[in-house]
């Protein structure tokens, strides 16, 4: 599995300095997309609609409403 490239702004872009609170977004090689973010499961888990679900080893990664509106230009449509 391999980053092929950051979608949206940098951290730095949206001012993030110091190392903490970046959240950030990449594509991989096969497609798939990687996110940095807050893990928020203990706390969203019980609030998932009943028609989602949750593997044990998925976590529930909360992102930046900013980090996701300023990759939308850079996700493809298919």
């Amino acid at each position: 599995m391999k980053i092929m490239r950051r979608v949206g702004a940098s951290p730095r872009l949206r001012g993030c300095f110091n190392g903490q609170a970046c959240p950030d977004i990449f594509e991989l090689q096969n497609g798939d997309f990687a996110v940095i973010g807050t893990d928020r499961t203990e706390e969203l888990d019980p609030e998932l609609p009943p028609d989602a679900a949750r593997a044990d080893y998925e976590r529930i990664v909360v992102i930046s409403r900013e980090t996701l509106v300023r990759a939308k230009d850079d996700i493809p449509d298919s």
